[in-house]
């Protein structure tokens, strides 16, 4: 098997040692996406923007290794604070496919960059 990195030019770039995905040609594993705008650098305001940006972040990543978030099929998300779950839930459901994919949802004691949210995925290519 070859591992194969994916990095793609409409996400942020990596904030420490890590490759934003790894393409195992049947799965592509997908590193923690944060809400930075790829453009400035800089974290989104609030959560509903923050949710947002990190899925329109993760939706680059997919699109540069071929795939789309209908090729999702977990996620893992991490909350800085589970009383935002409400709002991330409306955000996250209007961009994930139906059948959404395999979910868990943890709240953490802090997240890089002070961001309130952080999601990373697992997509199966066809």
């Amino acid at each position: 098997m070859t591992l194969r990195a994916i990095k793609p030019a409409g996400a942020p770039a990596a904030l420490a040692t890590y490759s934003p995905a790894i393409d195992t040609g049947s799965l592509v594993f997908l590193a923690g996406q944060i809400g930075i705008d790829p453009a400035t650098g800089e974290l989104a305001d609030g959560i509903d923007a923050q949710v947002e940006r990190v899925l329109l972040n993760i939706a680059a990543v997919l699109d540069a290794a071929g795939l789309t978030m209908a090729d999702v099929a977990k996620t893992t998300c991490f909350l800085s604070d589970l009383a935002n779950f409400d709002a991330f839930n409306a955000v996250y459901a209007r961009h994930v496919a139906d059948p959404p994919p395999a979910r868990s949802t943890f709240a953490v004691k802090a997240l890089p960059r002070g961001a309130l949210v952080e999601i990373e995925a697992v997509a199966v290519r066809s």
